[in-house]
């Protein structure tokens, strides 16, 4: 892991970045281009294993919330952009929105050894927006991922899931190119509370 020197974004020190993307600017939030071939997944379905995706993060403890809205120019399938908590490649949660055959989903990954997906098509749950709040709560055992259209207060489950207790992580804003040449996304704010 790349440590970003000297960087303060949404007024917080202490970011490191997991594979550093080629392009990124921290002006007016962050606005990075995922590179090319990029993804994080663990075996399920596909039989690949991939911890290479974009990932700018920061220590949190055992119980916070962290909560960003962000702006994505989704072209190519499997184009991803949101957050992901992180203990290791082997366990982490990745939530946001996912690029599927031509539409936006609401899209969370958790992965404990392997990878499970869920979906939900962002229209039918939000209708057709610019831009999408996402929220990870971790507390005790568990993680709610809630979501919001715009910049509204997420209150919406998207999921719930076991995350080890009391073991040091990191989150932050993430995201991903499988497919396509890499795409444009912009993080506009980003809040962490312990």
């Amino acid at each position: 892991m790349q440590r970003a020197e000297d960087l303060t974004l949404f007024e917080l020190n202490g970011w490191q970045w997991l594979n550093e993307p080629a392009n990124w600017l921290s002006y007016a939030g962050l606005t990075v281009t995922s590179d090319t071939d990029t993804d994080f997944w663990q075996t399920t379905h596909y039989g690949f294993n991939r911890d290479t995706g974009h990932a700018l993060l920061q220590p949190v403890g055992a119980q916070f919330r962290m909560r960003t809205r962000f702006f994505g120019d989704y072209r190519e399938q499997h184009d991803q952009a949101g957050l992901m908590l992180r203990i290791d490649e082997r366990n982490w949660i990745k939530a946001g929105i996912e690029y599927v055959d031509g539409e936006q989903y609401l899209s969370a990954v958790v992965t404990r050894e392997h990878s499970d997906w869920s979906l939900l098509p962002l229209s039918v749950a939000h209708g057709e927006v610019e831009s999408v709040t996402v929220e990870i709560e971790r507390f005790e055992d568990a993680v709610h991922v809630r979501c919001a259209a715009e910049d509204g207060e997420p209150v919406n489950i998207l999921r719930m899931a076991y995350f080890p207790p009391d073991v040091p992580a990191q989150a932050g804003p993430m995201c991903a190119s499988p497919d396509g040449a890499g795409f444009p996304v912009r993080f506009a704010d980003l809040t962490l509370a312990e």
